[in-house]
Parts: C-alpha cells; structure tokens; sequence
C-alpha cells in the first residue's frame, strides 16, 4: 500500500472515507521522487523562523549549515566551553569519515581530541572511565553498525553505573556516544543499520536522534553539557551533506525531554523521528493537497528513550488516529513501543488501530537496501 495512502486511509473525508483495499498507482503517478531539502518545511530556509523554533534571541547571528556541519559546530563550542570535554574515535583527529571532526584536533590539541585503537570495546571502555573520573567523553563509533562489539560496555557498564553505586554518588553521567546511523540506499549489511531499539530496551541510557543541522547542535550541546545521563547520539547519514538549513552561530540547547510538534493538526497524527520525517512530510502534504479539510500532525520524537509520552498522548486524543513511521525494524521496534502506551493511554479515544510503517524484519542487502525502508510508495 502507498504509504500517503496508508495515511489517508484513516483520514475521515466522507461518511464512507474508510476502504479495506490497496489502490494501483495509475501511470502518470509519480512516487518516490527525491526528497527537495532546498523546499521541505522540515528545515529552516530564512533565519527568520529561528526564534520561535529554538528560542533564540531575534536578532541571533546564524548560517546556512548541513548536519556533519552542524555536529562540528556543537562540539566544537562544548570544547571550548567546558576543559572536561574530550573527543575521540576511530579517525577523529583527522576529522571522521564524516568530517563531523574537522580541525578540532588543531585547535584543541591531540591530548582533547585524538584517535584510539580500531577496538570499539576499548573506545566505550575507556570513555567510561573518563566518565567516571569527572570527565565529559565523547566517543565516535565509526558507523553504528560497529557499535555492537561495546554492547556489553554500554548496557551492563554504563546504563547501571548509577544504579549500581547507589549513595555513593558515583556514575558515568557525562558520556556521550555518537554514531552514523540508517541506510544511504547502497551500505548493505554492515553500513546500513539503525539499532536504536536495542538501546531504548535499557533503563539508564538516553537515546536521541536529530532530524537537521538545527536539531542536531540543539540537542548535542545539551547532551555533552548540561545532561547527567549516559547518552546514545544517532546521526542520520543521509542527511550529513543532505540538509541544509540556517542554524544560530551561537551555542544553544535543546530539551532531551520534549517531543516536538513540526506541524498541527486534527485528523490524523503522525509519529517519527529522523530521516523518515521528510518523507512523512511530504506524503501529509500530498494528502492534504489532495483531500479538502484534512489537517494532519506531525511529531518528532527526537528523544527516542526516554520519549515524551504526554505530548504523544495528547496528540492521539486530539486526532484519534495516529500512524508511527521509522526506519529501522517493524518488529520490537520504537513503533510498537508507541503504539502499545497510546492503546493504553489513549485507547476510548482511538476511532482506529495506531498502525506502523517501519523497515523490513530483514538484513539490509545491497542491491535491496532502498526497498528495506519506509517510502511514500511502501507498505
């Protein structure tokens, strides 16, 4: 099924709006185009609509920036801000693979920002200790899916750090994990995953993902800086050189706490986060376009653990349908997380099922990895 009429489908347009059945795209249906990030309403095209967005000053210097840019920038004001603050991974002091590191290593010296050993176990072990020992690390993990072999690391060292110390105070609240994420379309089995949901599972981690340049400065600035928490930062990388958008030169923060609403509406909401909200975008707009009085919301997690369940909730009660879309697995995915709390909280004012559209419980190959995730014409 399209996913725009996935969505419309639960969109009431007439007293006889539902239908159990799949339309066939006719042949002059154009489906899958290009995401236009100079036009989509996700990013910021003027600076003029930065204010109220992020609450800085009116008169707040900012740039045109995309997201490994963006990144840079944040780490680079956490760095210069607090001493405690280091940097390192694999490749980082000649800038990652992403460049999201580029020329830190030459303004603040090889003992902040430095390469390690090709060993995540070590690089999370050691960001740990730091931790630990007052310290703010921020470790890089190549590409996510490397992440796998410091599981252990994160799971039973840092989300229990705290817990297990009790009164004595100590705990690891100052990491910061960052790692590429998601599929580009050609990555295959170990350059495609988005292993958010196993991260979520844990009590003690925060999970975050940042959906453009904006967000991302916003939300790693808070992390590195003013959040007591073990956090897990996950940065889309189709969207590193992909979104551009104006972004303050000055540093700010962004709640961990709050969802956020990108666009209102009454007839249907919409539940994402990351990559997959320009898609979602552009198939309300399509809905919209083409069905009068329809109104639909669209909500960015951006905390996928812990995620803002009253903002989630509300908007439920309010449209009475929601779909959640992401791109990583459909099953045990943040999707049926979601969908199961607005069942419970929400459930006497659901006029239908929450559904999910999500990527399939399958390994990324290569010559599929484009049909492996949510797109206006799947599911």
């Amino acid at each position: 099924m399209l996913l725009s009429q996935h969505l419309s489908k639960r969109v009431p347009s007439s007293p006889h709006w539902y239908r159990n059945y799949a339309t066939a795209a006719t042949a002059s249906s154009k489906l899958n185009l290009p995401i236009d990030y100079g036009r989509t309403p996700i990013l910021h095209h003027s600076a003029s609509t930065l204010p109220k967005a992020l609450g800085v000053p009116v008169n707040s210097i900012s740039k045109r920036i995309n997201l490994f840019q963006a990144v840079n920038d944040a780490l680079r004001d956490a760095l210069s801000i607090d001493e405690k603050v280091l940097l390192f991974g694999e490749d980082v002091a000649f800038g990652g693979v992403f460049r999201c590191s580029m020329d830190l290593a030459n303004e603040f010296g090889s003992e902040r920002v430095f390469n390690t050993p090709l060993s995540e176990q070590g690089i999370v072990g050691f960001a740990i200790g730091c931790a630990a020992e007052g310290m703010k690390p921020v470790a890089e993990i190549q590409f996510a899916d490397y992440v796998f072999p410091a599981f252990d690391q994160l799971v039973n060292e840092a989300a229990k750090f705290r817990y297990r110390e009790g009164s004595t105070g100590g705990q690891a609240g100052g990491l910061v994990v960052r790692m590429p994420c998601g599929s580009i379309g050609h990555g295959a089995l170990y350059h495609s995953q988005s292993p958010e949901s196993l991260f979520a599972h844990i009590p003690g981690l925060r999970v975050l993902m940042p959906r453009s340049p904006s967000q991302a400065k916003g939300l790693l600035t808070e992390a590195i800086l003013h959040n007591n928490d073990p956090v897990i930062f996950m940065e889309p990388k189709v969207l590193y050189r992909a979104a551009v958008e104006y972004v303050p030169s000055e540093t700010y923060s962004i709640s961990l706490a709050k969802a956020d609403v990108i666009k209102t509406g009454e007839s249907l909401t919409v539940v994402s986060y990351g990559q997959p909200l320009y898609l979602c975008s552009d198939a309300i707009s399509a809905i919209e376009r083409e069905t009068k009085g329809v109104e639909i919301e669209l909500i960015d997690l951006r905390s996928i653990y812990p995620w803002d369940r009253q903002t989630v909730l509300a908007s439920a009660e309010k449209t009475g349908r929601v779909v959640v879309v992401h791109e990583s697995m459909t099953n045990l995915g943040i999707g049926a997380e979601v969908a199961a709390t607005i069942q419970e909280g929400a459930f006497l004012k659901l006029e239908a099922p929450v559904a999910r559209v999500a990527g399939w419980a399958t390994h990324p190959g290569l010559s599929y990895d484009k049909f492996n995730m949510p797109d206006i014409a799947s599911k």
